[in-house]
């Protein structure tokens, strides 16, 4: 009895768009699935509460269909954010400080944005200027690329 409860308890849905099963057959999905273990980290990056997740009340189906895809698309940015960052880390054998000043190539963008929680847009004389852009920060968004440089007005 417990083992069918297991067994039932254990199912999930996995869905790909190669239809032709000498391409990619069922268990060879299974194997791919299981292969990428930043599903699941991603996973919990949403249910963070630095993402505010619990504090999200939405009453129609419509509209949890839409929370949900808003929360996936930045799942995506963020993975894509931390590739793009490791990536240029590694080309560049570059470093960051992690939380306990070690450096490191592989930062979570989780770091990364509480790093830049303190950076702030403030407004002197009519001229915008960036406050608390540290050099580290400077450095880190070099890696990021120019579209955040020129969001931290660095361009």
């Amino acid at each position: 009895m417990i083992e069918a409860e297991k067994v039932k308890a254990g199912r999930f849905i996995l869905a790909t768009n190669l239809l032709d099963e000498d391409e990619l057959n069922n268990q060879q999905v299974l194997l791919e699935y299981k292969a990428q273990q930043s599903n699941e980290r991603g996973f919990r990056f949403l249910k963070d509460p630095l993402f505010f997740t619990p504090s999200v009340f939405v009453k129609s189906p419509e509209r949890v269909e839409a929370i949900a895809m808003i929360m996936g698309l930045c799942l995506l940015v963020y993975n894509l954010a931390q590739r793009k960052l490791r990536q240029a880390l590694l080309l560049s054998d570059g470093s960051v400080r992690n939380q306990v000043k070690k450096l490191t190539n592989k930062p979570t963008m989780r770091w990364i944005f509480q790093m830049f929680q303190s950076v702030h847009l403030l407004l002197v004389n009519g001229k915008q200027q960036m406050s608390n852009l540290t050099e580290e920060r400077q450095k880190i968004l070099s890696y990021l690329g120019e579209s955040c440089r020129q969001y931290y007005l660095m361009i």
